[in-house]
C-alpha cells in the first residue's frame, strides 16, 4: 500500500505560479513512477507529467512542455510539481499517482495503482 497526499492548491490569477506536493508513504520503495494528472469539471482526467522514482528522466503533455516542471526528493518520499505562466484552461483539480509495476514512465491513468485526493489548482484571467 501506497499513501499519497497533495497540497499546495489554490487560486493563482493567470501568469502567475503555483508548487503542487504530493507526499508519499508506506511501500514507496516500489515505486518505478510518480507523476501528477488533473481533470477539469465536465472532462477526463488527463495526464500532466511524470517521473522515473529512481532516475532523471520526466515526461510532459504536449499543453504543460515549458511551463510546468515535475521534480522528486526521495529522501523526503516528495513529489514537486512547479507550474509558472499559468493559463485559465489549467484550472483542475490536480492528482498525485504511484505507479508500482509498469516499469516505464507511463501518461496513462491506467497504469497507476495509488492515487491522491486531489488538490485543487483554480487560475482567473
Amino acid at each position: 500500500q501506497v499513501q499519497l497526499v497533495e497540497s499546495g492548491g489554490g487560486l493563482i490569477q493567470a501568469g502567475g505560479s503555483l508548487r503542487l506536493s504530493c507526499a508519499a508513504s508506506g511501500r514507496t520503495w516500489r515505486t518505478d513512477t510518480m507523476g501528477w494528472f488533473r481533470q477539469a469539471p465536465g472532462k477526463e482526467r488527463e495526464f500532466v507529467a511524470a517521473v522515473w522514482w529512481r532516475g532523471p528522466n520526466t515526461k510532459y503533455a504536449d499543453s504543460v512542455q515549458g511551463r510546468f516542471v515535475i521534480s522528486r526528493d526521495n529522501a523526503k518520499n516528495t513529489v514537486y510539481l512547479q507550474m509558472n505562466s499559468l493559463k485559465p484552461e489549467d484550472t483542475a483539480v490536480y492528482y498525485c499517482a504511484a505507479d508500482l509495476s509498469t516499469g516505464v514512465i507511463s501518461a496513462a491513468a491506467s497504469s497507476y495503482d495509488y492515487w491522491g485526493q486531489g488538490t485543487q489548482v483554480t487560475v482567473s484571467s
